[in-house]
């Protein structure tokens, strides 16, 4: 893939449009090993508003990393989950969870040494 038929510069930047947003990484983690309801997904995001994250369901589905599923039922109830394509994200995914606890250790750690 040439740069001038992709419009990215890099392949991190590729990666980064896919899943790069307020909350694309987080929904992605969540379903890493679930099939989830809209309101399960809200749920464990309480800070996300429903636009946002009705936004970044339906640009990781529109990327091919999620499925949206409706059913016909009332009242209507939307599971997602990833797809196969999807779910090879889960190596990125388990290394952006290592990092960012021992981040998180390592700031606890900085702060209880300045007390």
């Amino acid at each position: 893939m040439t740069e001038q038929c992709s419009g990215f510069t890099c392949p991190v930047e590729a990666t980064i449009s896919l899943i790069g947003g307020k909350y694309k990484a987080v929904i992605l983690w969540h379903l890493m090993n679930n099939t989830l309801r809209y309101s399960e997904l809200h749920r464990k995001m309480p800070k996300a508003t429903d636009k946002m994250l009705a936004q970044q369901l339906r640009e990781l589905e529109k990327g091919g990393l999620i499925n949206r599923v409706v059913y016909p039922v009332v009242p209507p109830k939307t599971e997602y989950s990833l797809t196969e394509y999807g779910k090879t994200l889960a190596p990125i995914l388990d290394a952006l969870c290592d990092w960012g606890e021992n981040y998180l250790s390592e700031t606890q750690n900085r702060k209880e040494n300045c007390q």
